[in-house]
C-alpha cells in the first residue's frame, strides 16, 4: 500500500464512522487502553485521524503512533493535541520507533487490511518488538461471518439503505474477503472496493505464540462482556512474556 493511502477520503474519514466515531464507542476503549498502558508509554498502529489517540493522550498517556497514510495523519496533526502525538510514517508490519511501550494496540478490524499470513505475523512480531516485557497487544477485530454465506456463495449483503449498498465477496480458499461500498449522496454516486484477510481468534493467538506472547484476556467488546459463540467481534489482550 502507497503512502498516499486514503489520500481521497481522509477528510471525509470522521464523518464516516457512523457509530464508531460516537462517545459512547470511544471512551470504554479509552478506559480499557489507559488502564493497560497505566504509567507506561502506548504505541498506536495505524493511528489514522486520532480516533482514540487523541483522548488517550488527554487521559495523560504518552501516546505515539504508526501510520501508512500521511493524508491521515495530516487530519490527526490538525485536530487540537494532533501535533504533539508522535507519528512515523511507515507500514506497521516493519517500520520501528526508538524506545518501548508498556502498550501496543490495533484497533477496528485493521489487522483485517493485511491481507496475507506472514503480513499478520510481522505486525505481531512488530508489536513484540516495541513491547516491555510484561505489555501487552491488543486487538479489536470482528469474528468472521462465515455462517451468513450460503453454500457455494461468495456474496453476502451487510447493509442496504437508501443511500448506501454494502455488499462482502468471500474467498474462502486464502481467508480472502473484499468489502464493497456503493453510496449516493450530494447528486453524487461513489463505489470502493476494499481487500481485507479475515483471521480467527485461534489463529490470532498462534501469531502471539510466535511472537513471544500469550493471551491474557478476551473480550467480546470494550466494556469486557464476554466473549461468546455469539459474539461478533473480540477484544484480546496478548502479553509478551
Amino acid at each position: 500500500m502507497a503512502k498516499d493511502w486514503f489520500a481521497d477520503t481522509a477528510a471525509r474519514y470522521d464523518d464516516s464512522l457512523g457509530a464508531m466515531g460516537t462517545p459512547e464507542a470511544i471512551e470504554p476503549a479509552v478506559d480499557l487502553l489507559a488502564e493497560l498502558a497505566g504509567d507506561g508509554r502506548a504505541l498506536e498502529f495505524a493511528i489514522g485521524t486520532g480516533r482514540i489517540a487523541l483522548p488517550l493522550a488527554a487521559r495523560g498517556v504518552a501516546v505515539s503512533g504508526i501510520d501508512l497514510s500521511e493524508p491521515m495523519v495530516e487530519q490527526l496533526r490538525a485536530k487540537p493535541g494532533g501535533a504533539a502525538v508522535p507519528v512515523t510514517i511507515g507500514d506497521i508490519t516493519t517500520t520501528r520507533v526508538d524506545g518501548t511501550f508498556r502498550l501496543v494496540y490495533l484497533v477496528y478490524n485493521t489487522i483485517n487490511n493485511l491481507t496475507t499470513q506472514d503480513g499478520q505475523v510481522a505486525c505481531f512480531e512488530n508489536a513484540a518488538h516495541h513491547l516491555e516485557r510484561g505489555g501487552s497487544f491488543v486487538i479489536e477485530v470482528g469474528v468472521p461471518d462465515l455462517q451468513r454465506l450460503p453454500p457455494g456463495e461468495r456474496f453476502v449483503p451487510f447493509s442496504i439503505t437508501p443511500t448506501h449498498a454494502g455488499v462482502d465477496e468471500y474467498y474462502v480458499v486464502d481467508q480472502g474477503l473484499i468489502s464493497h461500498h456503493y453510496g449516493v449522496g450530494d447528486g453524487q454516486s461513489r463505489q470502493i472496493s476494499v481487500p481485507f484477510r479475515y483471521v480467527w481468534p485461534s489463529e490470532l493467538d498462534l501469531m502471539a505464540r510466535i511472537a513471544g506472547m500469550t493471551l491474557r484476556e478476551r473480550w467480546e467488546d470494550w466494556d469486557r462482556s464476554p466473549f461468546t459463540s455469539e459474539s461478533r467481534k473480540h477484544v484480546s489482550v496478548w502479553t509478551k512474556s
